[in-house]
């Protein structure tokens, strides 16, 4: 069991990684952190493209994977 744990636990931080990296992208392409298009997108500051669509996709994920690895770490095993 422990060992399914590590291995979940190694494909979320690829995950979060590849996410991560996904997000630098959009950050570089419209010269916004994440953190500023989250701000602009949750007040209707920006227009709805499919590129936005997939930058706040990406955030979303990212906090799901970000959580369900914090999860994962907190899993103590008696010896």
């Amino acid at each position: 069991m422990e060992a399914a744990l590590k291995n979940e636990l190694r494909l979320l931080e690829a995950g979060i990684k590849r996410t991560e990296q996904n997000m630098r992208k959009f950050e570089g392409k419209f010269h916004l952190s994440t953190l500023e298009f989250i701000g602009k997108y949750e007040n209707d500051e920006i227009e709805e493209t499919m590129d936005y669509a997939e930058w706040i996709g990406e955030h979303r994920m990212l906090e799901r994977l970000r959580e369900k690895a914090e999860t994962l770490r907190g899993i103590r095993f008696a010896n």
